[in-house]
């Protein structure tokens, strides 16, 4: 919930797995959240970076390699576009 002044005042905000969609619950103990770090032309890390959560279940399936990849892949063809 936002007050008048325009600050969330929420105790929890749920995050969305970036794969499937899906709400990721408190209980779900095996969600992870990764951060990708981005690279300059030089190999160099710049100080930014993109964060991807996942779902427990996501990584209960063995897809979570393959979820990250795609992610950032279509992640660095919006960026370039």
């Amino acid at each position: 919930m936002i007050n008048d002044e325009g600050v969330t005042v929420d105790l929890y905000i749920p995050r969305k797995c970036a794969w499937t969609n899906k709400l990721i619950t408190a209980k779900d103990h095996a969600s992870v959240q990764v951060n990708v770090g981005h690279l300059n032309e030089e190999g160099v890390y710049n100080g930014q970076f993109s964060t991807f959560a996942l779902t427990g279940k996501v990584r209960c399936m063995g897809e979570s390699d393959s979820a990250i990849d795609l992610l950032w892949k279509k992640k660095q063809a919006e960026s370039s576009a």
